[in-house]
């Protein structure tokens, strides 16, 4: 299989109701770096997005009336649980979850504002 370059076999695609607050939150929350971004003809709204996190890309868009806004959940494993919860916190992040240490690891739960949650977790010991 020969997967464009950036892509995984598997890959999220986010469809949010705000998708230029979506790219500003994955950057600031998880250092995501932007790969690209395709505007509507309206050069208002994102129709097209891809955004490195940790080495994966993940694909976003703006809901339409034909594809409205569906929240998914995401676990993110991180070398610091607790720094990258409050990274995500300061990004404007809401606690689902708070960090816990369980059997897995030191986890948490993050809605990003776009019904999105993320499960920030860091491996035993870490």
């Amino acid at each position: 299989m020969n997967l464009p370059a950036h892509h995984q076999a598997l890959m999220p695609y986010f469809i949010v109701d705000d998708a230029k607050q979506f790219s500003a939150f994955i950057q600031a929350a998880f250092d995501a770096t932007i790969l690209m971004t395709h505007l509507r003809e309206d050069d208002q709204s994102i129709m097209h997005g891809e955004a490195m996190i940790s080495g994966c890309t993940i694909m976003f868009s703006g809901a339409t009336v034909e594809y409205p806004s569906a929240g998914i959940h995401l676990f993110l494993y991180v070398e610091d649980a607790d720094a990258s919860f409050k990274k995500a916190i300061a990004a404007g992040g809401k606690v689902v979850q708070e960090l816990t240490d369980r059997d897995y690891g030191r986890t948490g739960g993050i809605d990003d504002g776009q019904g999105n949650v993320w499960w920030i977790t860091a491996l035993p010991g870490k």
